[in-house]
């Protein structure tokens, strides 16, 4: 509350003293026995200088001495004592006899330490027979009150919480930090650190202390609330001393009562204080943290808070590193960095912790220096280190023969994944059991051991297995794989196959669940948002994924190879789902570099058939052909496993229909068909394939067609299936059939039926095509206006590009949203989309050659 009526600065008091101002003001003469106790700080001082303003306006004298002893008192005379605690006995004497008299009007204030026995004897006594009041920080409000009244601050609830944290709601320092910021104008949104002015007002205060004491103050700033017995040993005294020491240092105000100091005291602790002092303090701090194996990490913390980590060892320093690794692998880095260049030998952990940041370029350096200079068990540590980093650089033989060389069962499993991903398929025969001796069977052993087995069936055995494995490999790495260092996340593969075989809930609840436990750290954490992404756009939810994608490059950090491939490829995917050329051409450059950059293996055929429509659909699939020769390539020495190769067919298909290549696509249909009874995805896609190049050479069953598309949709394939719905619908010459289909493209992308409740559309005049399959389709003009409006240009630009009015332009998006059922503007514009890339995709609009064989 804020007395604004008072002479004096406004004040902010707790409840104890309002009702303690308020009691003396209505009655300022009658007896008065008050205890006010409180750090310093808390506003003794000006509580005592109130009581004593409300007694001089009603008359009544006041004395602020304590009475020497025999002195006599007036009964009249109200007396005000501060700093109480500082008195000789003899003073104490007298007060008691004052507060026994119980005719006088007696207020004492003081601070709750140094207490001899006859000063604990008058405070007893005033607590007995009279009022207690004890003062305690400000909180929140009565900060944010405080700042109210404060002159150029006002209370923004960032300052507030800003001055209320720093000062932990200690009165005297919430006024230090107001009047200093008023003075240097902050303003909210600037606040870091207290201003250096401040900082210097805690000298007096610090300057007054023992030496003891501030020895004692060092040890907090530096780490937090410390065990008794541990800052006797630091301190050089026994518990009952160091228990004083404590008790003097929180009644001046600087110690909290939680064993802690506020922000601003701990930095002015450290600014302050001397040099040599500080540094001796740390050093021996950390010393013994060590020794009694305690955490070390708040420690280096709060030296890097108050920036003097330069006072800390190194072995500390590298204590602290192997803490923070878990969860912070790149602070940890940092700390091993500050550790070598305070002397220490880098060792592999360092290499792990630069590697599981995401830094793989210090990864392979510090772990290619390790391989030739380490001892033996750092230089097995360091070749895991190395093959990880290469595997993300797409460099899997060299990974696999470093893994095998490293001689651990979680190392002999990756290499098995490295070299089934390769076309090895002699990896799969491999034991990834290793040396049970130097590999105890901890959740990352027997994860690494399910990855290789869910990889290796989903080479030789059934999608379902090859999917239980990789599900349970992510899960058992769920509770505490943020220090897991992996080539790849058993979570990634699991989405990889279920991608492939049409599961795409399992895989987001997969890539989901990973994501929350941060396994891998940041270095998976790209890999597994690049996945949501890809998996997004499948489903036709392009503006989502667009979002997911643009969260995988915030850091600012450059993509490693395998990475750039997929976002390359998601990029690509995305243009082309929206059709969007200009995209497609921009982007095409950086996603060959992407092709080249890591080569093809098992993981990546994803993108590489993705990338193959976008080459077809821009003319230039020519440049990929090398590296989709190097996919199939690698499926043949695998066997061609059906899981693995379904989607690169289906890729393959949409490429050959782009190219105008009839006879490569009936080859990709035959082996889709040949798949076909692997798993139901399978069945599904090679339905749809059979059905998409029927419809091509102008053979529509819309039952079959609406089937298949039906089919695609509930594989995940959201977006193929509503395409391929709508091709359909323009190439039939069926009306009923066309609306059908439309209908269905229209269900499959997620937007409700036409406004005219299904009724066949009406075709307006010169709007049919003299022959060709969009017989009862768009104009050839209707097409040239869908594209320039798609394309973002008003009615009048439009106009101007095609010499027509801009109300004919109007007129004709009129009598295309009749004529294709769209109950909206939005919605017309979506299915235009679709209609006009399917056009692109047609080749010059002709009638594919009827199939000779299957």
């Amino acid at each position: 509350m804020i007395m604004n009526d008072l002479a004096a600065p406004a004040l902010t008091l707790g409840k104890g003293s309002r009702a303690l101002l308020d009691s003396v003001a209505q009655d300022p003469s009658g007896p008065l026995t008050v205890g006010i106790s409180g750090p310093a700080g808390h506003g003794k001082t000006a509580l005592l200088a109130e009581l004593e303003r409300i007694h001089q306006r009603a008359g009544v004298a006041v004395r602020t001495a304590a009475p020497e002893p025999g002195e006599p008192v007036d009964p009249d005379t109200a007396v005000l004592v501060d700093d109480a605690h500082l008195l000789d006995d003899a003073r104490i004497g007298a007060l008691l006899r004052l507060v026994a008299d119980r005719r006088h009007r007696v207020v004492v204030a003081h601070r709750p330490w140094p207490r001899s026995a006859a000063f604990s004897e008058l405070v007893d006594t005033l607590r007995r027979d009279g009022q207690a009041v004890a003062l305690t920080p400000f909180t929140r409000e009565q900060t944010a009150a405080h700042l109210a009244a404060t002159p150029a601050l006002g209370r923004p609830a960032d300052l507030v919480d800003f001055v209320h944290t720093q000062t932990a709601g200690v009165p005297r320092d919430v006024e230090r930090l107001a009047r200093g910021l008023a003075g240097a104008e902050a303003r909210p949104g600037a606040l870091v650190d207290p201003p250096r002015s401040v900082i210097l007002d805690f000298g007096p205060d610090l300057d007054v202390q023992t030496t003891a004491a501030r020895r004692l103050l060092l040890a907090v700033a530096a780490g937090g609330a410390l065990p008794v017995s541990m800052l006797g040993t630091l301190l050089g005294q026994d518990p009952a001393e160091v228990d004083e020491l404590i008790a003097a240092t929180r009644a001046a105000g600087l110690l909290g009562a939680d064993g802690r100091l506020a922000p601003i005291v701990r930095r002015a602790v450290a600014m302050l204080s001397p040099t040599t002092e500080r540094t001796a303090v740390w050093r021996r701090l950390s010393e013994l943290q060590l020794a009694r194996g305690g955490a070390v990490l708040p420690l280096v913390r709060s030296l890097l808070a108050v920036g003097a980590l330069g006072d800390c060892p190194a072995a500390t320093l590298a204590a602290a590193a192997d803490e923070a690794l878990p969860d912070e692998p790149a602070f940890a880095a940092e700390l091993f960095a500050a550790a070598t260049a305070a002397g220490r030998p880098p060792n592999a952990q360092q290499a792990l912790a630069a590697a599981l940041a995401g830094d793989l370029d210090d990864a392979l350096r510090l772990a290619d220096r390790l391989l030739g200079t380490a001892a033996p068990a750092d230089r097995s540590a360091a070749a895991v280190v190395a093959a990880t980093a290469l595997a993300h650089r797409g460099h899997v033989g060299r990974s696999v023969e470093l893994f095998r060389w490293s001689g651990t069962a979680s190392a002999a499993a990756f290499a098995v994944v490295g070299g089934l991903a390769t076309g090895d398929l002699a990896a799969s025969t491999e034991s990834p059991a290793g040396d049970p001796t130097g590999d105890p069977p901890t959740l990352h052993a027997s994860a690494a051991r399910l990855m290789a087995s869910g990889v290796r069936e989903s080479v030789t055995g059934p999608p379902t297995a090859a999917l239980s494995a990789l599900v349970q490999a992510a899960a058992l790495l769920e509770p505490d794989g943020r220090a897991v260092l992996l080539p790849d996340s058993p979570a990634a593969l699991a989405a990889l196959t279920a991608v492939h075989c049409g599961e795409l809930e399992i895989a987001e609840r997969v890539l989901h669940r990973a994501l929350g436990a941060g396994v891998g750290g940041p270095l998976m954490a790209r890999r597994h948002r690049l996945l949501q992404a890809w998996i997004l756009m499948v489903r036709g939810e392009i503006h989502a994924a667009a979002e997911r994608l643009a969260t995988v490059t915030l850091d600012g950090r450059q993509l490693e190879s395998r990475d750039q491939l997929f976002a390359a490829a998601i990029r690509m995917g995305i243009g082309r789902r929206n059709s969007d050329l200009g995209a497609l051409k921009r982007g095409w450059g950086q996603a060959l570099e992407a092709v080249v950059r890591h080569p093809v293996d098992l993981f990546t055929l994803l993108p590489l058939g993705e990338l193959a429509i976008a080459g077809a659909r821009l003319g230039d699939l020519a440049r990929l052909e090398p590296y989709l020769h190097q996919g199939r390539a690698l499926l043949d020495r695998l066997g061609n496993p059906p899981l693995w190769s379904v989607p690169l067919h289906w890729s393959g298909l949409h490429a050959a229909i782009l190219t105008g290549e009839p006879t490569v696509a009936d080859e990709h249909v035959t082996a889709l068909l040949a798949a076909a009874g692997h798993s139901r995805y399978a069945a599904m896609v090679a339905a749809a394939a059979e059905s998409w190049v029927e419809v091509l050479r102008g053979v529509v069953d819309p039952t079959r067609v609406e089937a298949a598309a039906r089919g695609l949709h509930d594989t995940g394939l959201c977006w193929d299936g509503a395409r391929l719905a709508g091709q359909a619908a323009i190439r039939t010459a069926d009306r009923r059939a066309m609306t059908t289909l439309l209908e269905c493209a229209r269900a499959l992308q997620g937007r409700p039926s036409g406004g005219n409740g299904g009724q066949t559309p009406t075709a307006g005049a010169g709007t049919t095509r003299a022959a060709g399959p969009a017989q009862h389709g768009l104009s050839d003009r209707e097409y040239e206006v869908a594209e320039l409006v798609l394309a973002g240009l008003t009615y009048r630009e439009v106009g101007d590009r095609l010499f027509i009015s801009a109300k004919t332009v109007e007129h004709h998006v009129a009598r295309m949203r009749n004529r294709l059922n769209c109950a909206n503007r939005a919605e017309l514009l979506a299915l235009l989309r679709t209609l006009v890339a399917d056009r692109a995709n047609d080749t010059a609009g002709q009638p594919w050659p009827q199939r000779t064989s299957r």
